[in-house]
């Protein structure tokens, strides 16, 4: 004798994650993709700035400017993120997660992105560029948002 198995009905399953911020902070690491391997296929890009118009291509010039833009975008998604966190976790959470998270950002900087930079493993120097600056960034506003609203001069945000 042999059992029926029993078909679940397939129901879709909902994500809680909004789907215009992930759609924005892909297309942003899509454009610094872009930016950070034009070097590699453009050695001129070695020589000279990207951003002189005397010495570079429109193509090449707008695939520089436009990644200007990257990073702020990208600190502006990590503060929206930020706020759903806390939102949805409390204030607790949210000062841990974002502590943690800044200085894990740091020691990536520090110790891998130098590595990568350098290949050297004694690390003579440290190299502290955009990652380092978004982890001290995190690092401060998990302490800051101890502080009372009115002085940030910021609102509580409202659930829609």
């Amino acid at each position: 004798m042999s059992n029926p198995v029993v078909a679940a009905p397939l129901t879709a399953v909902r994500s809680k994650r909004i789907e215009s911020i992930d759609l924005l902070r892909g297309t942003v690491m899509i454009i610094m993709a872009l930016d950070h391997v034009r070097d590699y296929f453009h050695a001129y890009s070695y020589i000279n700035d990207p951003t002189d118009l005397t010495h570079t291509s429109v193509p090449i010039f707008l695939t520089r400017w436009i990644t200007h833009f990257c990073a702020p975008i990208f600190m502006m998604l990590a503060g929206v993120s930020a706020c759903l966190y806390g939102l949805k976790n409390g204030r607790k959470a949210l000062s841990f997660f974002l502590f943690t998270r800044g200085l894990w950002l740091v020691v990536v900087e520090i110790f891998l992105v130098t590595l990568e930079w350098t290949f050297n493993p004694h690390y003579p120097a440290f190299i502290l560029q955009v990652i380092w600056a978004f982890g001290i960034s995190m690092m401060v506003l998990s302490l800051l948002i101890h502080l009372p609203r009115p002085l940030l001069l910021i609102p509580k945000p409202r659930l829609l």
